[in-house]
């Protein structure tokens, strides 16, 4: 492997800077777990602000909750607390709500939905920036809060500069835009993941927007995981992509465990990546297609030290492409997994729906009489019409055949394993991938491939299952799920 791709993968895993960040971002649990896979090196947080500069924070932030409704309000801090619980509020109380913060409470129910969430969004981004403005710029890796957002990899590769500290508001969304003709709530353009995109939304459909509907961290004290699944298209590629920034992604999010698809690596390449992990992230586990050259392959990254660790299925006829990883950890089974596409014209849509999907579907219930089992990956199927943009227009096209939605069904979900971001979001319209030839990217008009199904055991202990559509460099975006253990 060239130098170039060596030094590209130690910025994907180089982690060793986390402990400068806060404890939000979940440094610190699997605190027992980690003292047996990291040593003495885990990551632990001193506290060097002095009692001077803790009052100063306390008095600024009571500063601003003052002149703030959400402070002054049971209701809306507790939906800032936690912003998933806007989709499920009933038509008054989001009008109360809306009423205590002083907006038009008028409108449809999505509407009023779309007013509550911007309102929350710009609340948020208000009181991060006024808080920025007060830190010392050179400490603010270590005191700026997950809510001040890193800059977009699409910003550094077009060669924006952002101030932390002069943040624009995010433009207000305006629900009641809604273009007939196609179907798209226009919105923030820098943010097209939050535009309603479909052609033939129903009436209680809202876009995702993982900037207030993401749950807030588990407490310091809460055991769990973080798991972050990504189809890459490409792993060399990716890390030699002009501004993409992996460190940047590492970091906040600061994930336990990094999942990858159709890496293309062949096994060669393998090996000099394994040689450039660094202390903490030591445990991979590779697969590469031995039937074609640069073709699928799967992965896990780790930094707890899994029992044991599978590849493929056990036959001989699906193992050849490099398409399962199966790592066994104490509470559960993880599986990285690249579902065959269908292809052009449909050709191997016999063979994915009769053959791959019930062996999979086998596996993972072999696996599960022993312990729980989580399923990642690109599923390649778009299960239902709020998992694609144009369903009509795509009957017949690979991933959203009534064959391929039907097996999806009958092999996964019939079988007691759960769609873990439809559960928590079940009018949510979020895509995880774009197609480039139209670049829907830009209008959001994609498709939901990529998924965390688990075992019926463990469904009620995931606290979060979302997407990050703002990370490109893949026409997949990654996705994630946090887990209570």
């Amino acid at each position: 492997m060239n130098q170039a791709l060596q030094l590209g993968f130690r910025t994907i895993i180089n982690l060793s800077s986390f402990a400068e960040f806060p404890r939000n971002l979940g440094i610190g649990r699997l605190a027992p777990l980690r003292g047996k896979v990291m040593g003495s090196k885990g990551r632990s947080i001193s506290n060097s602000s002095s009692i001077a500069g803790q009052n100063f924070d306390r008095k600024l932030k009571e500063t601003v909750d003052n002149d703030n409704p959400i402070s002054n309000s049971p209701l809306l801090k507790d939906i800032k607390d936690d912003p998933g619980k806007i989709e499920a509020m009933t038509v008054q109380q989001l009008r109360t709500a809306l009423r205590t913060a002083g907006i038009s409470s008028k409108g449809l129910k999505r509407e009023l939905v779309c007013a509550l969430q911007s309102y929350l969004a710009e609340e948020m981004d208000g009181e991060s920036s006024l808080l920025a403005e007060k830190l010392d710029p050179s400490d603010s890796d270590k005191k700026i809060s997950m809510m001040m957002e890193t800059k977009s990899v699409e910003d550094q590769v077009q060669g924006r500069k952002t101030s932390l500290t002069k943040r624009k508001r995010p433009i207000e969304v305006d629900c009641k835009a809604v273009s007939a003709e196609n179907g798209v709530t226009p919105v923030n353009q820098s943010e097209p993941w939050t535009i309603l995109a479909h052609k033939k939304p129903q009436k209680e459909w809202i876009a995702y927007n993982p900037r207030t509907m993401r749950r807030t961290p588990p407490t310091v004290n809460t055991n769990f995981v973080k798991i972050l699944s990504w189809n890459v298209n490409g792993l060399r590629a990716l890390l030699k992509l002009e501004g993409f920034s992996a460190l940047e992604l590492a970091k906040r999010e600061n994930f336990d465990i990094l999942c990858l698809q159709e890496t293309k690596l062949q096994e060669k390449d393998v090996e000099s990546i394994k040689q450039s992990l660094i202390e903490g992230y030591e445990n991979s586990f590779w697969t590469c297609s031995n039937a074609k050259l640069g073709y699928s392959g799967t992965a896990i990254i780790s930094r707890i030290k899994p029992l044991s660790v599978r590849y493929g299925l056990g036959i001989s006829d699906h193992d050849s492409e490099g398409r399962v990883v199966t790592a066994e950890f104490d509470s559960f089974y993880l599986l990285s997994v690249y579902v065959p596409n269908s292809g052009d014209g449909l050709r191997r849509l016999t063979y994915r729906t009769t053959e791959w999907d019930p062996s999979l579907s086998n596996y993972i219930k072999e696996l599960e009489k022993s312990k729980p089992v989580i399923l990642t990956g690109d599923l390649n199927c778009a299960h239902e019409e709020i998992d694609i943009y144009n369903p009509a227009g795509n009957r017949r096209s690979a991933g959203f055949t009534i064959e391929e939605r039907q097996s999806f069904g009958t092999n996964f979900l019939s079988r007691g394993f759960v769609d873990t971001f439809r559960k928590q979001h079940p009018g949510v319209v979020g895509y995880t991938y774009w197609g480039y030839r139209h670049g829907g990217r830009k209008t959001n008009k994609g498709w939901r491939l990529d998924y965390f199904l688990v075992s019926e055991a463990i469904a009620d202990a995931v606290h979060d299952s979302y997407i990050l559509p703002d990370v490109v460099g893949s026409d997949h975006c990654p996705i994630g799920l946090v887990l209570k253990l």
